[in-house]
This record gives C-alpha cells, sequence and structure tokens, in this order.
C-alpha cells in the first residue's frame, strides 16, 4: 500500500494586490515577507505564480497545530496585504480513505 505524505498537509494560495506587490518587490520586503512565511511554516516546497493577473504562490507545509497559522500568517498580511487561503491537502490514499467510508 502506497504510504501517504502526511496526516497534516495544508498548502497557502496566497494573493498579492499588485500596487502592493510592486512596492514590496521594489523595498525588499517581498523577499524577506516570503522568506518569514516559509520559516514560521517550516515548509518544504514553494511555488510562484500568477493568479488572476497578480503575484502570487503557493506553500506547501505540515500543520499538526492550527495555533501555527495566526502566527505565520499574521505577519505575511502586515507586510503584503495578502490574501490568503490555507487548504488541507489530501494523497489519493487519503482520498481512498475518506471515500471508502
Amino acid at each position: 500500500m502506497p504510504q501517504t505524505i502526511s496526516e497534516e498537509r495544508h498548502a497557502t494560495d496566497a494573493d498579492l494586490p499588485v500596487e502592493r506587490g510592486n512596492a514590496a518587490a521594489q523595498d525588499g520586503t517581498l523577499g524577506t515577507a516570503i522568506d518569514e512565511l516559509i520559516k514560521a511554516t517550516s515548509a518544504d516546497e514553494a511555488y510562484f505564480t500568477l493568479i488572476d493577473g497578480q503575484r502570487g504562490g503557493f506553500i506547501i507545509f505540515d500543520a499538526t497545530d492550527p495555533a501555527i497559522l495566526p502566527r505565520a500568517l499574521e505577519p505575511f498580511f502586515a507586510a503584503l496585504d495578502a490574501a490568503v487561503e490555507v487548504v488541507p491537502l489530501l494523497t489519493l490514499d487519503d482520498l481512498k480513505r475518506g471515500l471508502a467510508g
């Protein structure tokens, strides 16, 4: 049976407003805020892209304690005015177990 990645795997979907993202890229706070979020979540994967024409990205991390979320995300919100969603991630095996009832 294939092994699941984690019972507590999550992803953040972060969207940055264009104006604030431009200013943060110019003044250096963009990279600092991303580094701090990755460090605070102990993320092992991060992907950056455009989301609806704005800077965005996905950070993959394990969160066994939900209290990590405010500590990790509040500085990111404050620094970048980011809209962030946190969603659980399922492996195929997790999905199959869930559907099996």
